[in-house]
């Protein structure tokens, strides 16, 4: 056992991302099942969506479970309410001041982890009374920090910063790749799009086939006038780089984006004026698996990577 499977009582140290769209009680309950920490995704779903989907995860596990919350969320004193009615026993939280609600579900008994993208973020969350932090590198599919700041050069800055458990996020989709960042200084990963890519992901079916067909290259972050993305080069990216080329307005770019773009992209499966969240590792998925072949795969090339390490020589 290490610092995360024993503060979420899991086999694994692999936290599923709470990913928006992607992430409802059959993936959220399927990742626990199999040794890791599934969470819902509250980022998309109405506060009684989000209940129902609490209500029928609890059923389908009796495994750890959590939700992720974004702070921004525009009902979120319902949501809080739910999570704390509903007897959540694990909750992420990602955009927004941590100190705004970690306090109160400390106080409820909710073991709480905030997301971050830099080390003077994960010192406020620190600070803030969280339980252990998710530092996410700019790779990192859908919302994202600012400060494009990768992965591998995030973890060990953060490291040196806290004292509490650090969860490894963004362009980690494989065993080696979590050994790796567990070398760095990690107790833990994140894994979001390599679930998003499987059966029991919540999304669309032509959106798993998009990520599988994602190459090197096929995604960019922008939209850092409004909320840093990163998203699928479609036919939507390319209205917004046409909208750049003109020097648009913010207004202008929010108008394009409108509402509901990521629902209709994700989950309705509109693959060209849709917005297609995915991280660049989308370039290492080349199926669509069950979420227990998924851990299997990962923790057996972790296994792998480990001996291979005690071999290299200098």
């Amino acid at each position: 056992m290490n610092k995360i499977t024993r503060l979420f009582n899991i086999k694994y140290p692999i936290i599923q991302g709470g990913m928006i769209w992607n992430s409802g009680y059959k993936l959220a309950s399927a990742v626990s099942n199999s040794g890791g920490l599934g969470l819902i995704g509250a980022g998309s779903m109405y506060p009684e969506v989000l209940r129902e989907h609490i209500q029928k995860c609890k059923k389908a596990t009796g495994k750890p479970f959590g939700v992720n919350v974004p702070l921004l969320y525009p009902n979120i004193e319902e949501i809080i309410n739910i999570i704390v009615r509903e007897e959540v026993k694990i909750v992420f939280t990602s955009a927004g001041n941590p100190k705004t609600w970690t306090s109160l579900l400390k106080e409820k008994g909710i073991t709480v982890v905030h997301v971050v993208s830099s080390s003077k973020f994960a010192l406020k969350a620190q600070e803030a009374g969280v339980d252990a932090i998710v530092a996410e590198g700019f790779e990192a599919g859908g919302h994202n920090g600012r400060e494009e700041t990768t992965t591998f050069t995030l973890i060990p800055m953060v490291k040196e910063q806290i004292s509490i458990p650090l969860i490894a996020a963004g362009g980690i989709a494989t065993g080696s790749g979590m050994l790796a960042a567990m070398v760095l200084g990690a107790d833990g990963v994140q894994i979001g799009s390599r679930f998003a890519a499987s059966a029991e992901s919540s999304s669309h079916e032509n959106f798993k086939k998009r990520i599988v067909d994602t190459k090197e290259g096929d995604t960019q972050l922008t939209l850092k006038e409004l909320a840093p993305v990163r998203l699928i080069k479609n036919k939507f990216y390319q209205d917004l780089q046409d909208l750049y080329a003109r020097c648009a307005t913010v207004e202008e770019l929010s108008m394009l984006l409108g509402r509901a773009r990521a629902k209709k992209g994700m989950f309705e499966g509109d693959l060209d004026e849709g917005e297609l969240e995915i991280g660049q590792v989308a370039g290492l998925i080349h199926d669509i698996k069950s979420v227990d072949e998924i851990i299997t795969e990962i923790i057996k090339d972790f296994e792998l990577s480990k001996n291979t390490i005690k071999n290299i020589h200098f």
